[in-house]
């Protein structure tokens, strides 16, 4: 039976050879928002592992979008290098498509890694910031107050999105995913909780979100047509009275009428509240809705490990793709033992070919024996 997981799958101008997604992933090890040679290893690896799409983790549009100082950024030249070099080596050695998620944390911002505790950062000396938000509404008990946006810092927020996408395409990326999801401040501005505004950017479903869908819209008037962007959702907060799975659909389907090319659908992250039902694709519920009621190409994400569990998700057309984060680190060569596992055919890089069944069949006795 072929594989619907390794069949290929086209968003706009790029077509991708599998429907396994590398998903973004926040490193905490960037220089003044520049990646540096972690950045070549993690990315480099995961681009040799023939997985369709690789993407960089979420890359901040201006320093005070961070999560933490050591997080990626793209609103310098010296940025722009930094990640030129990563992407170089993954194009040249590697069979990927390749992407960056772009992002702004908001009030999520500014803590230490979480390596150093995860703890918010409250003054300058620390090395911290103010961190600005839709409304003056801090994330938790002992987070800074964010300072809430005016309409001018809207619009100059909207046009550093843009800046950064004009960035991601001199360098050379396939795709831009924007990150809506998570709590950060796309997010922020679309759940109630953390948008209490009375002008047009709160309020109703239409009005909160106002700010992504122009987020959207500017990044697509700059970003080549024959390009995809995507946009990471979390589909509902896990907390009364916040965003719902039912206002991710509004927002799905008035994305799609500006042109989107797939929601990337998580949840949770905005309020520590939440109380997450954690299971084996927990997620995917809530991309069935979005694809099924939206029409929207959908990826889903959260706790999808198993070969036939990635297979049935996209098989049984709940979702189009699949993403693997954890999975990915714990083996960055996940889609080539998923192909052996289901019968699929995937690309692989010209230098790791000794590694390929055909070469190898005495490595890979289920497929040496489908193929005697």
């Amino acid at each position: 039976m072929t594989s619907v997981l390794f069949s290929p799958i086209t968003l706009r101008g790029l077509t991708l050879p599998n429907r396994v997604v590398v998903s973004p992933m926040c490193q905490y090890n960037s220089d003044n928002g520049s990646a540096n040679d972690w950045h070549l290893m993690h990315l480099g690896s995961f681009s040799l592992g023939c997985a369709g799409l690789v993407m960089c983790e979420m890359t901040n549009v201006n320093p005070r979008g961070r999560i933490s100082p050591k997080c990626a950024g793209m609103w310098s030249d010296e940025n722009e290098a930094a990640l030129k070099r990563v992407h170089d080596f993954c194009r040249t050695y590697g069979v990927a498509k390749l992407g960056v998620q772009l992002a702004h944390a908001g009030r999520k911002g500014p803590t230490t890694p979480p390596a150093a505790g995860g703890k918010p950062i409250l003054t300058k000396e620390e090395g911290g910031w103010m961190p600005e938000a839709p409304s003056a509404i801090p994330y938790d008990t002992g987070w800074p107050v964010p300072q809430a946006m005016t309409k001018d810092d809207i619009k100059r927020c909207i046009g550093e999105f843009a800046a950064a996408a004009k960035r991601v395409d001199r360098i050379g990326y396939d795709v831009i995913e924007l990150h809506g999801g998570h709590g950060y401040l796309l997010h922020q501005f679309m759940s109630p909780i953390s948008n209490q505004r009375t002008d047009e950017y709160g309020g109703s479903t239409e009005n909160r979100i106002r700010f992504p869908i122009e987020v959207f819209e500017a990044v697509r008037k700059v970003f080549p047509e024959q390009k995809p962007i995507g946009m990471r959702i979390s589909a509902t907060d896990w907390v009364d009275g916040g965003w719902t799975p039912e206002e991710a659909v509004i927002l799905a389907k008035e994305l799609k009428k500006r042109g989107i090319d797939y929601m990337d659908v998580s949840t949770g992250g905005l309020d520590p509240r939440q109380k997450i039902p954690l299971a084996p694709g927990y997620q995917v519920p809530f991309a069935e809705k979005v694809k099924k009621a939206s029409g929207v190409t959908t990826m889903t994400v959260g706790l999808i490990a198993g070969y036939q569990q990635a297979e049935d998700i996209v098989a049984s057309g709940k979702a189009d793709m699949i993403c693997l984060a954890r999975g990915a680190m714990w083996d960055p060569r996940w889609a080539w033992h998923a192909a052996e596992e289901l019968g699929g055919e995937t690309p692989y890089a010209p230098k790791m070919m000794g590694c390929h069944p055909k070469l190898r069949p005495q490595l890979f006795p289920r497929r040496a024996a489908a193929m005697s």
